[in-house]
């Protein structure tokens, strides 16, 4: 019998099963899928289940990707992925998901869980050069990035001293500037992604489509 995935979607098991087994205890939802209770919430957990609702070619990116590196403690409500450039990927149409085009490079991207996500430093990037998103709610993610993942901030810097002719760069660079310890207001980060309007998670459409 072959061994079931360690998050559980509606094409492992019909969707009544998975809901009892989670009445019983057996399963907890995690985004867009379910796994068992004994599961640790690992990076790679989370990036299974984000996976779910896209082709796994695609790529984890931004607010998605922040949540997969524990940066934030829910899912945003719009799922974000991007793809290269010049890839052949099927069309996504779905409310809840946002895919752009991107320039990317394979050392931005990791493989977590049987799926793609950008690195953590690739992220803060992202994050940084969003004009879609409230500059406190970026800087408040993106420190909690730096916080969790040795090493990205050095990168990050590295990345935005040498990057040019890039959309929002001098804002990446002035929010960089800003970044305060994780830890502070971090209830703030999970109220907004919840719930604002300035959490950017419905707003992917005002994003440049090619981005480095």
């Amino acid at each position: 019998m072959a061994r079931l995935p360690q998050v559980l979607g509606t094409d492992d098991l019909p969707l009544a099963e998975l809901c009892a087994a989670r009445i019983d205890g057996e399963l907890f939802v995690i985004d867009e899928g379910w796994a068992p209770v004994d599961e640790p919430e690992l990076p790679s957990t989370r990036a299974a289940a984000a996976a779910l609702r896209v082709p796994r070619r695609l790529i984890i990116e931004r607010l998605s990707a922040a949540w997969v590196h524990g940066a934030l403690d829910v899912p945003p409500r719009t799922a974000q992925f991007c793809v290269p450039l010049h890839d052949r990927v099927a069309v996504v149409s779905s409310p809840r998901t946002s895919v752009r085009e991107v320039v990317i490079d394979s050392g931005d991207v990791l493989e977590l869980g049987g799926a793609r996500c950008t690195t953590p430093s690739r992220t803060a990037f992202d994050l940084l050069r969003d004009a879609t998103l409230d500059d406190s709610f970026a800087e408040l993610v993106v420190s909690r990035l730096l916080e969790a993942h040795a090493g990205s901030g050095d990168a990050l810097r590295a990345r935005l001293a040498t990057a040019h002719r890039l959309p929002h760069l001098a804002l990446a660079r002035a929010r960089f500037e800003r970044t305060r310890p994780a830890g502070v207001a971090v209830d703030a980060a999970r109220q907004a992604v919840a719930s604002g309007p300035g959490s950017g998670s419905d707003s992917g459409s005002d994003q440049p489509s090619l981005t480095r």
